[in-house]
């Protein structure tokens, strides 16, 4: 199966996207910064395809996931947490063994997944969109140095849900981020596909 980036991104930026609850999602979007509610801690998936995060989060309708955030980072800190990213699970030939496989995971600040990508019925398609997990450094990176904006998009993600719901697919996809191929190079992704 195919495995690739595609994302909203300029020459400086990425964006990818998150679901909140809006007690959380609100503030961040009015102030263009994670409030201190936002746990540092924790680990944070970020999604850089748009329709794989309305897979996630229901088109905005999850628990704790009704506010969709567009959040801008900066590329050289998804640079940078790609290349210190561990794949999430074990792959035999890319991974010496499965101990080696976790002493990776352990000190790694980040962590890739790679899952079907979606349509606009949220269907699986033949290839591979990435998650990136944020854990410790990356995650506190993340919230404070790299991004750059954050935009509620849940609107923009529920018209385009009517849409499809309306048979109207082809206003709605309209309406979608121009998400393009994003230059990571077998640099940045040579370690983190099977």
């Amino acid at each position: 199966m195919n495995h690739h980036i595609r994302a909203l991104h300029t020459n400086k930026t990425i964006t990818v996207y998150q679901a909140y609850a809006p007690a959380l999602g609100l503030p961040a979007a009015r102030t263009g910064r994670f409030p201190a509610a936002w746990k540092r801690d924790r680990m944070t998936w970020i999604k850089p395809s748009f329709l794989w995060m309305m897979y996630r989060c229901g088109w905005a309708t999850k628990e704790d996931q009704q506010t969709v955030l567009a959040v801008e980072i900066t590329r050289e800190g998804f640079d940078w947490a790609l290349r210190n990213a561990c794949l999430s699970h074990y792959v035999r030939g890319l991974h010496a063994d499965q101990a080696a496989w976790k002493r990776e995971l352990r000190r790694s600040p980040a962590r890739v997944q790679w899952d079907p990508e979606r349509d606009l019925h949220l269907n699986a398609l033949p290839c591979r969109s990435l998650q990136l997990g944020l854990s410790g450094e990356a995650s506190r990176s993340f919230a404070d140095e790299w991004t750059v904006s954050i935009t509620d998009v849940t609107d923009r993600a529920r018209e385009i849900h009517g849409l499809v719901r309306d048979g109207e697919e082809e206003a709605a996809a309209r309406l979608l981020p121009e998400e393009r191929p994003y230059p990571a190079g077998d640099e940045l992704l040579a370690h983190l596909q099977a």
